[in-house]
């Protein structure tokens, strides 16, 4: 099953996220798992699923990996070629979409005091693509707001392939940190 995002200007933009929550919800309902054992992941599009998730319920999850994310959706067409993907997320510069996009931007969801699962953001300084503050500002928000014992966490690479959500390169490159990072070996 393959997991979009839709356009911040559609009527259903919080769908995916929602739908997500729920799968995670339906998992720990039938016994499939619990909140100590359920780990996420994901880069990229994922990425900024996994900020929806983590912020909309940090209670949900043990960890998670967010890797190359946007998390910033009021300012994320600022930066890099972002500008143009306002076709697909909108803009904050519209006052309607403002308010789609302030609603689910996970930036902007993080909240003061809040136990948050452990988070490891994976991104990489020379990323043309996706702009590295994005993790790095999320980062140190969590950190800062963090009120439970998890640590929030923040890798840096110099390459974007060993960053970015790629079956063929970068599943290999992060799996070894990932798993670790999963198993709770920082507990």
């Amino acid at each position: 099953m393959k997991i979009g995002i839709a356009p911040a200007c559609s009527t259903k933009s919080r769908t995916s996220f929602d739908d997500f929550i729920a799968a995670a919800e339906y998992l720990e309902k039938e016994g499939y798992t619990d909140k100590e054992h359920l780990a996420i992941r994901g880069g990229s599009n994922g990425g900024l699923l996994m900020g929806a998730a983590l912020t909309q319920r940090p209670d949900l999850f043990r960890a998670v990996i967010c890797q190359v994310p946007l998390l910033d959706m009021l300012r994320y067409q600022n930066f890099q070629i972002a500008k143009l993907w306002v076709p697909e997320y909108g803009s904050s510069l519209d006052a309607k979409q403002f308010e789609w996009l302030y609603a689910y931007s996970p930036y902007h969801r993080v909240k003061e005091g809040t136990a948050y699962p452990a988070v490891l953001f994976m991104t990489a300084d020379t990323d043309t693509r996706v702009d590295p503050m994005h993790a790095k500002k999320m980062t140190a928000l969590l950190q800062a707001d963090n009120s439970g014992p998890n640590p929030i966490c923040c890798a840096s690479s110099r390459r974007p392939d060993t960053a970015r959500a790629s079956p063929s390169r970068s599943r290999w490159k992060s799996g070894p940190t990932s798993t670790r990072f999963c198993s709770g070996s920082w507990a």
